[in-house]
């Protein structure tokens, strides 16, 4: 038998000698309790003589094709019989007292009996052996983290991750540390004991941590944010024990926690106080990372989409000292980013990543190996050997857009409402200022949307004036008012339209100061609660104020929807010819805009961070 790895070695030898013992005892008992004793086996020729000569005593008894008996001298014996029939007939004649005894079940049923009293135990034994370690009286084994060490071709370094290049260097000095702690101590620095990696989903944040742990080769102990939280109390704090004393015996060790807002929420929420199960598990935490008992050799990493529900004592100094954003890609590292997702597959020499990166404004990392990936699965679909350029078009529309549903029945004039719909926002688009370009508009249902307008800015753009956000009010409520000016009436595929107009709204007036009536002032709005903010927060302004928002917020719409039913108006004959168009051709891209309003083509397909996909739900 095989000592188990995780049972000692005298534990194991106790075991198995409790069971031999054990075992042997059971045997004896059965043989003391089944009742038969040490016969002389004798030959029938041997028992007919004694019958013959009448030499036996007492009854005989004939029992699973043997006989036992006893001799007159006080002897025992048993001997095999033939068949019954003809000693039956011999014993009558010999007038011997003879016993026939059913056959015996014994063994198979205490067989059937015992063994599965023996397979209980056995059980136990092995489950209470697992449970009870020499590493304390750690009753449950839920904590056990088993360290990953980066090797072989599965390993992932900093050339395995695009740009990003200022998050690589913040966690370059944490590789050299670890390589050579001298370095540091030689100056009096000290290394940051914790990382928090912040950002968008799909960003990188996880690649981002195995490629430290690729670069640095030390052991890489990785668990998420909900692996600490269990039904039974207590699990959350002993897993964070067992996995930081894990960590301290490979020093030095990075242990990776991943989605740390799942334990790492604000604490005192109002339900459920300290004895709350993840709260328990928070503070073990905190213990652990700058506590009496520290470690410099082990190097905490986190990441998150949720900072802002942290708690704070998790991000202070001394606990997770640096913070390292990784925000969305730039132009440059999506080019970078598209050649790492295209490197193992087959593109054709007229596909150009530099194109397609400047047309996917705002996409994460996960969003453009999306592309990547739908564009082969479309090229396979079509028996292609290469992805072309108009499959990663294809893909990227699907991406942006939503999955095409042509086969929607929808009625002709149901068509023209929509075309009227999507052909008001267009219009607006292309001759508002510092509004982004249209980079196609369709009026085929993708996704949850009838019709949809796409648009993108012409370059990077990280702050917007107040001037942008009123004429992109203006296009937002365009659709809108085009359905008033054609049909005389108001249809329910203004929703989102509506409801990203009223949020823009909002922000202007409550956030970003954009309101002359109420000024240059922040009206605080009350966090969602579970989020780890006080149940009850007492409010920052009064019912006047919130009236004269509700009233700011309105007057700023409805005077965007006025200017919107104006500019249609005196530009009734490029919305019908745009409808018109759409109708037929169903999709139309920014060129084609420009040539069926004839408007001179000046490069209008521009790039940029920031992306802005309008959808028409009906």
């Amino acid at each position: 038998m095989k000592r188990p790895e995780y049972l000692p070695a005298s534990n194991f030898l106790k075991g198995v000698t409790f069971w031999l013992l054990a075992g042997i005892l059971l045997l004896l008992l059965l043989r003391l309790f089944s009742g038969e004793t040490q016969r002389e086996e004798i030959s029938y020729t041997s028992f007919r003589q004694y019958v013959e000569q009448n030499q036996l005593s007492g009854t005989i008894k004939l029992k699973d094709g043997w006989i036992y008996g006893t001799l007159r001298d006080g002897r025992t014996f048993k001997t095999f019989f033939p068949e019954l029939g003809l000693l039956t007939e011999f014993l009558n004649q010999h007038q011997v007292s003879y016993e026939v005894v059913p056959i015996s079940n014994f063994w198979p049923n205490m067989a059937m009996a015992t063994l599965p009293v023996i397979l209980i135990f056995i059980l136990l034994w092995f489950f209470i052996n697992r449970q009870v370690s020499a590493e304390g009286n750690r009753v449950m084994s839920f904590a056990r983290s088993r360290p990953v060490i980066p090797s072989g071709k599965n390993r992932v370094t900093f050339q395995d991750v695009a740009g990003l290049e200022e998050a690589k260097e913040e966690l370059q000095e944490i590789i050299e540390f670890l390589r050579d702690a001298k370095k540091f101590q030689r100056l009096g620095g000290k290394i940051p004991r914790g990382v928090l990696l912040i950002g968008p989903p799909g960003t990188g944040k996880t690649l981002l941590a195995k490629a430290v742990a690729g670069e640095a080769n030390v052991p890489f102990l990785s668990m998420s944010g909900s692996d600490f939280v269990e039904m039974f109390v207590g699990v959350g704090a002993a897993r964070v024990r067992d996995l930081f004393r894990q960590a301290k015996k490979m020093s030095p060790a990075i242990i990776f926690i991943d989605e740390i807002d799942a334990v790492g929420r604000q604490r005192f929420a109002g339900l459920g106080g300290g004895h709350d199960e993840r709260e328990q598990t928070l503070n073990q935490l905190l213990v652990e990372m700058d506590g009496f008992q520290t470690d410099e050799a082990v190097i905490v990493m986190a990441a998150t989409n949720r900072p802002d529900v942290l708690d704070p004592a998790l991000t202070r100094t001394g606990r997770f000292d640096r913070t390292v954003v990784v925000n969305l890609p730039d132009i440059k590292e999506r080019e970078s980013i598209l050649k790492v997702h295209t490197k193992n597959k087959p593109l054709a020499p007229s596909v150009d990543l530099s194109v397609l990166a400047r047309s996917t404004p705002g996409l994460s990392g996960a969003d453009l190996a999306n592309i990547v990936n739908e564009a082969a699965l479309l090229a396979a679909r079509k028996n292609k050997s290469q992805i072309e350029m108009n499959d990663l078009e294809a893909a990227k529309d699907k991406v942006l857009m939503g999955v095409e549903r042509r086969s929607l029945v929808i009625s002709e004039e149901e068509r023209r409402i929509i075309a009227y719909h999507e052909a008001a926002h267009t219009l607006l688009q292309k001759n508002l200022p510092e509004v982004y370009p249209v980079h196609k508009v369709t009026i085929i249902p993708r996704g949850r949307a009838l019709g949809l307008t796409h648009v993108f800015p012409e370059k990077d753009r990280f702050i917007e004036s107040n001037e942008y956000y009123r004429n992109t009010l203006i296009s937002l409520l365009a659709g809108r008012a085009a359905e008033k000016l054609v049909f005389g009436r108001m249809y329910t595929g203004s929703e989102n339209d509506l409801r990203m107009a009223t949020e823009i709204a909002r922000k202007m007036v409550c956030e970003w100061g954009m309101s002359e009536k109420l000024g240059p002032v922040s009206f605080h709005q009350q966090e969602a609660v579970f989020l780890g903010r006080d149940l009850v927060q007492q409010r920052e302004h009064s019912e006047v104020t919130s009236r004269e928002i509700d009233e700011e917020i309105r007057r700023i719409l409805e005077d965007a929807e006025r200017k919107a039913e104006t500019f249609l108006k005196e530009k009734r004959e490029q919305l019908d010819l745009l409808a018109k168009e759409l109708l037929e051709r169903e999709t139309l891209t920014s060129e084609e805009i420009d040539e069926v309003l004839g408007v001179k083509l000046e490069g209008k397909n521009g790039t940029g961070k920031n992306r802005e996909s309008r959808a028409d739900v009906a």
